[in-house]
């Protein structure tokens, strides 16, 4: 995978979780973007996709640089 290929992936993933976050917001508060909990759902998603599921490999779902 080429470094253009990682960024997208990573910005295709990263962007997915902000979006369910603001879509999920229970409040009119505006969420900025914050890496702390978009990391921490990227987590969950890896272990559930990778380890549980076995659907892929880490770097399938979010290529290490």
């Amino acid at each position: 995978m080429t470094e253009r290929e990682k960024i997208m992936k990573w910005d295709s993933v990263d962007g997915t979780i902000y979006e369910m976050i603001v879509e999920l917001n229970p409040s009119a508060k505006k969420l900025e973007w914050d890496i702390k909990p978009i990391s921490e759902i990227r987590e969950v998603l890896i272990s559930y996709f990778v380890e549980e599921l076995n659907l892929c490999t880490v770097d399938d779902f979010y290529p290490n640089p």
